[in-house]
């Protein structure tokens, strides 16, 4: 049996007394070893009070990353946003105010021949009468060149010239305009605040500067006029100018000659007007000179839209009773302005506000046919 100091297993390797002798000296009593108290130390006492922490403690906020980084950027568009709305609206510059359409003022004058109507073909009349060379129809509306001026664009000026094309096409050479029929297509190239005037004006139609029908287009009284060729002869210019930063201004200036015949009816007006008979068969050649001045704003080449401020019209051959104010009403071949010529104006007169002008039509003027219808 081994001692008390001996492993069970006894000496390890042989070893003689097993190391006794080496801790002999070293003897605990048993209450040595009962009043000893164990304590392990934790990390940080092991480390010392003056140790900082290799890992620092995240706080909630910190956990958030990326999140607060989102956030930061959402309140800087938001800042950002709310200055630009701000300085949009307290801004030291004043909006240039929108400047509304000007009413159309225009005349219409009837121009009165100095001798009876020639009648003849239409082909015969065009090719002996001053439009022998005219182009017919839209052909005859063209754009001139153009250069850039100081706020308006190549581009632009040929949008505003484009639109004024369109008005002079569809008021003055489409057939439904000129036989009374309808005149939608001439209203959607209006300004808006245009409508109400135009509408005015084809519904009740007066010669007091404003509200003649004939200064917004060409129309034939349906009762009165037939066209005889609808292929009208067309000769003029267009120009465009800076009107301002703002607008442009656009010139139209042409001559129109129609080749009419009397509808069924006409026959009772020359009765009443004194005008003599109408050639039957023949036809004869209205003449019609507009010229137009239009605005367009920068709103306007984007709507293709126009304002009309000022239309001038001279037409013959009418006699100066006519009334041409809601329509044309021409003399046909063998008719004569008869004793309705054109008068002198008095400038001290009151006894009219608005005296209705009337010219006479120059004789070269007229068409000189080879072979008359008589």
């Amino acid at each position: 049996m081994t001692g008390a100091g001996d492993p069970p297993e006894g000496t390890p390797n042989g070893a003689q007394g097993g190391g006794e002798d080496e801790y002999r000296s070293v003897v605990f009593d048993e209450s040595f070893v009962r009043a000893a108290r164990l304590q392990e130390f934790s990390a940080d006492e092991r480390l010392g009070e003056h140790h900082s922490p290799a890992v620092r403690t995240r706080h909630a906020w910190m956990r958030l990353g990326g999140s607060r980084q989102a956030v930061l950027l959402v309140l800087l568009i938001v800042l950002a946003f709310g200055t630009a709305v701000y300085m949009g609206i307290r801004h030291p510059y004043k909006t240039p105010e929108t400047v509304r359409a000007q009413p159309l003022r225009s005349a219409v004058v009837p121009l009165a021949p100095a001798g009876e109507v020639p009648g003849a073909t239409p082909e015969d009349l065009f090719a002996h009468s001053p439009a022998a060379n005219y182009r017919i129809g839209a052909a005859g509306v063209n754009l001139p060149p153009v250069t850039r001026t100081e706020h308006f664009s190549d581009g632009q000026l040929v949008s505003a010239l484009t639109v004024a094309k369109d008005y002079i096409v569809r008021s003055s050479l489409d057939p439904d305009t000129l036989t009374g029929g309808s005149v939608r297509p001439v209203r959607l190239l209006l300004d808006t605040s245009q409508l109400d005037q135009f509408d005015r004006s084809l519904a009740r139609p007066e010669d007091n500067g404003h509200n003649a029908a004939t200064g917004w287009l060409v129309r034939f009284d349906p009762k009165q006029t037939r066209l005889a060729d609808r292929n009208v002869r067309v000769n003029g210019t267009l120009s465009a100018s800076e009107l301002s930063p703002d607008a442009l201004d656009v010139t139209a200036d042409y001559t129109f000659v129609y080749a009419v015949r009397p509808a069924p009816g006409a026959q009772d007006a020359a009765r009443a007007q004194d005008v003599g008979k109408a050639t039957p068969g023949a036809a004869s050649l209205v003449t019609v000179r507009r010229e137009v001045h239009f605005r367009l704003s920068r709103e306007n080449l984007t709507d293709h839209r126009l304002e009309v401020l000022q239309s001038s019209l001279q037409a013959g051959p009418l006699a100066c009773s006519s009334k041409p104010a809601d329509a044309l009403r021409p003399l046909f071949a063998g008719q004569h302005a008869g004793k309705d010529r054109p008068t002198g104006t008095d400038p001290y007169a009151r006894d009219r506000a608005n005296p209705s002008l009337c010219g006479e039509l120059a004789p070269s003027a007229q068409p000189k046919p080879r072979h008359p219808i008589r």
